[in-house]
């Protein structure tokens, strides 16, 4: 598996991944309201990286880098549990100066395990009632 900074023609293949992994993961959210287009609006200047493996791109990551932050980090349903998340936030980590930061939906138990098991620690919940989320560190 190679990890690699994404470029526009990569793009197609993460509006897909973005799109497939929040309709089948975030079942709270209303699935019908996400669109293709919601990459590109959230992920305005930020860097973003990809797992790829013999040409198949498996999930990204994109970091705001002034703020040492995580903001996105999605892997294709199909490759789920292969360690694919581990290879993105281990990158991540990498290009980054500690502390790093994410949030993490508080609905989302098994991200939140995942980045528990990879030495993410727990800071304070934050949001509205119906989107309540933790921020997250690694120092």
């Amino acid at each position: 598996m190679d990890i690699r900074v994404a470029g526009e023609l990569d793009y197609p293949a993460l509006r897909r991944i973005y799109l497939e992994s929040r309709r089948k993961s975030f079942y709270w959210a209303d699935i019908e309201e996400m669109t293709l287009e919601d990459f590109e609006k959230h992920t305005v200047e930020e860097y973003i990286i990809l797992a790829e493996e013999d040409a198949k791109i498996l999930g990204f990551a994109s970091l705001y880098l002034p703020d040492n932050f995580i903001h996105n980090l999605f892997v294709h349903p199909d490759f789920s549990g292969k360690g694919v998340g581990g290879q993105l936030i281990n990158a991540s980590i990498e290009k980054m100066n500690k502390p790093i930061r994410l949030k993490c939906v508080s609905e989302n138990q098994k991200a939140m395990k995942f980045y528990e098991n990879n030495g993410w620690k727990k800071v304070v919940e934050e949001g509205k009632t119906e989107e309540k989320y933790w921020v997250m560190i690694h120092e």
